[in-house]
């Protein structure tokens, strides 16, 4: 097995990135750093902070050298970042020293990694955006089209009251289109430049240290934090906190699927399922499965992304290196979780015989609660609802209906009280409700 399923050639349909895996590669890290070293040269040249000829070739050369990651492999190692190989093959490639001695001027590593790292994850929220779009409609279109199809909700593993599976495909999607929604302030809030030199006090950049913080900025299309944030992680932990909550309501999806298509239930049956390799019979649930192992990695990686909220002192090593080693699987989980949940959404179909044979199983006992409210009409709320639970209590144990029990003591009970269409409430507008907020916006 490869060191994370998302580097595997084996694994890389189960935990699919797409195009996030191609931001978290050693070349797309030092192709942003390189940006960032030629965007710096570039506004400080304008600001006569460095000789305008001299930041003109650095910016050139940062967009056409090449530079190979595992030649700064060794430095890296020594040095614990990769900015300073970087700034010595930089300027080694360039071939010319005059211009070369002003490249990283007044910046340190953590400018330009987590500078670099910003440009990265504004690519990164721009896929997630574009697969809850598609996610979305997928839920949406389906919510629509079923808002009236009765089934049994269950709270606590039981039977409960009927509902939809509109609404029920309406509850998945609530929570999705809420963190889109939250995307942007996300991206607005959260996206930072970072430089502020050796120990965040900017001392070699000068009394204009503000102003090309700034304009670097606005080269870069990132926000100007207006200080350093060196030992200040809450940018990262923020978008770690979203992708978190992301990729556990998709893993609300797995889990609730993983019982829908429990054998004996089988409300829902889903394209592609997996097969066994001995058991000719079976169609595993791995989608569903897929979403949940994820959510729980997410969980796990989020919840140490937090700890290095601990950041010590100005600068902090071992916390930045903890950074490292999680917020890059954290990323591309919920990648693979996204690209998941959007093919197995649009392959999923309802079962409707399978629902209406788990209403019509249930004795009638889903009728419980509007039989109790009914019968109000006629005697008081706590004598109605002892009456139901001891009718209940003699239905179970005898294997009959609580409507033929109901009907026999009170004959003049509405006939659409134990027709499980009529009796779910709210949950067509539901369905349609959430169908609007995403079709039509």
């Amino acid at each position: 097995m490869a060191g994370t399923p998302f580097d595997s050639a084996l694994l890389a349909k189960l935990f699919p990135t797409g195009e996030v895996g191609r931001l978290f590669t050693d070349s797309a890290e030092v192709r942003a750093m390189m940006l960032v070293e030629g965007t710096l040269a570039r506004v400080q040249g304008a600001a006569g902070v460095i000789p305008e000829l001299s930041a003109a070739a650095i910016h050139r050369a940062s967009l056409e050298l090449q530079v190979d990651p595992a030649g700064l492999a060794e430095a890296t190692g020594q040095n614990g970042v990769s900015v300073p190989a970087l700034v010595a093959a930089f300027r080694q490639l360039m071939q010319a020293p005059e211009h070369a001695q002003y490249l990283h001027w007044g910046a340190t590593s953590q400018d330009i990694i987590d500078t670099g790292l910003m440009l990265r994850l504004r690519q990164v929220l721009g896929h997630y955006d574009a697969a809850l779009d598609t996610i979305l409609s997928t839920l949406a279109t389906q919510a629509r089209a079923q808002a009236v199809t009765p089934m049994a909700a269950r709270t606590y593993g039981q039977h409960a009251t009927p509902t939809s599976y509109g609404a029920v495909l309406a509850s998945w999607g609530w929570p999705l289109l809420t963190l889109q929604s939250e995307l942007t302030t996300l991206r607005g809030d959260s996206l930072w430049v970072s430089l502020s030199g050796a120990a965040g006090t900017a001392t070699e950049l000068g009394t204009d240290a503000p102003a090309l913080r700034a304009a670097l900025a606005q080269a870069l299309d990132l926000r100007d934090p207006g200080r350093s944030w060196h030992n200040d992680r809450t940018p990262l932990l923020r978008i770690a906190a979203w992708i978190s909550r992301t990729a556990m309501a998709l893993g609300k999806i797995g889990e609730d699927l993983l019982l829908m298509t429990q054998s004996g239930i089988g409300e829902v049956r889903l394209g592609g399922a997996g097969a066994s390799s001995t058991m000719p019979q079976k169609q595993n649930p791995v989608a569903p499965s897929v979403l949940v192992a994820l959510a729980h990695q997410a969980q796990g990686a989020n919840s140490t992304l937090q700890a290095c909220g601990l950041h010590r002192q100005q600068r902090d090593g071992a916390a930045w290196f903890t950074e490292w080693l999680t917020l890059p699987p954290l990323c591309l989980g919920l990648a693979a979780a996204l690209t998941q949940g959007a093919t197995m959404l649009r392959d999923l179909t309802p079962n409707p015989n399978a629902m209406t044979a788990t209403l019509e199983s249930s004795q009638g006992l889903l009728a419980a609660e509007a039989l109790s409210f009914a019968l109000t009409r006629s005697m008081p709320r706590p004598e109605a609802q002892a009456a139901v639970k001891a009718l209940c209590k003699g239905v179970i144990a005898n294997g009959t209906h609580l409507r033929d029990a109901a009907l026999a003591r009170w004959p003049d009970l509405p006939p659409t009280l134990f027709d499980a269409a009529q009796q779910m409430g709210q949950a067509p507008a539901e369905a349609r409700t959430f169908a609007t907020a995403v079709l039509d916006r």
